[in-house]
């Protein structure tokens, strides 16, 4: 039996993740903002602090594999905190216990997002660790109104990516023996997308912007199903990546030739 970490578990793919676990039979340490077994705010390096002290006492020091999926897209500056500080400060914060296990593994939520466009500015300032200049530069697309605002949805996500190909071979993870990868989701059904694809309008938005050629729109399970491979003993290779699984829509978007 592997302990396994899942923010973002009482909702989403979070949850849906945290119900696939048990059902294989594995111990799930679940972090949200309430309604699981670590209450804590992501937003806030208050909360992180807060998160990590429970999920060490909980864990008692050893973490098989942590699944980070918890995210927000509101067109607003603290999506940066949790989906970028969140995660990275967090999963630091877990590394000794990591370090405990001998087969540990991390995976993290980006997006189909990833790709889109994006503050460059943000993006730096968010690889940097600079929370404070990333939330004043997210504050400036807030205050521009929600098209702008929305660039830290997608800006969040690309620096999340960015930072596990930054970190998955540094000595703290590589030499650790800890795969670190990341998922990029399409068009998921959950509740945040339920309202949104409901209508004829919406979900023509939806699917020029993620058009998925493969199956179409995917429940959270699917995503589930990858984020537990990656973080179980069977990967032992495979790190640094963003995996889309996305029904097609990055191939679709992108074209065959991403090396040029």
């Amino acid at each position: 039996m592997r302990t396994y970490v899942v923010t973002g578990a009482a909702s989403g793919i979070g949850a849906a993740t945290t119900e696939l676990i048990r059902e294989r039979g594995h111990k799930v340490i679940g972090v949200d903002l309430r309604d699981t077994d670590v209450a804590a705010d992501l937003s806030t390096q208050e909360g992180r602090l807060s998160a990590i002290k429970q999920t060490l006492e909980l864990s008692e020091g050893k973490i098989d594999a942590v699944i980070a999926a918890a995210g927000i897209s509101a067109p607003k500056a603290i999506t940066v905190s949790v989906n970028y500080f969140g995660v990275t400060e967090y999963l630091e914060g877990l590394l000794p216990a990591l370090g405990q296990s001998t087969a540990p593994r991390v995976a993290v939520v980006s997006s189909m997002a990833s790709i889109q466009q994006n503050s460059a500015e943000l993006v730096e300032a968010l690889l940097t660790g600079d929370e404070e200049a990333s939330l004043a530069i997210g504050a400036e697309l807030e205050a521009a109104g929600p098209g702008a605002g929305y660039l830290n949805y997608p800006s969040s996500k690309r620096a999340l990516s960015r930072w596990v190909r930054r970190e998955c071979i540094t000595e703290k993870w590589a030499g650790a023996g800890i795969p670190l990868n990341a998922v990029a989701p399409g068009t998921v059904i959950t509740n945040m997308t339920r309202e949104l694809l409901a209508t004829d309008e919406g979900k023509a938005m939806v699917d020029q912007n993620v058009p998925m050629p493969l199956n179409y729109h995917s429940e959270a399970v699917v995503i589930a199903r990858l984020l537990l491979w990656l973080t179980s003993e069977e990967n032992t290779h495979i790190t640094g990546q963003t995996i889309y699984c996305d029904g097609g829509a990055e191939a679709t978007l992108r074209g065959d030739n991403i090396w040029s």
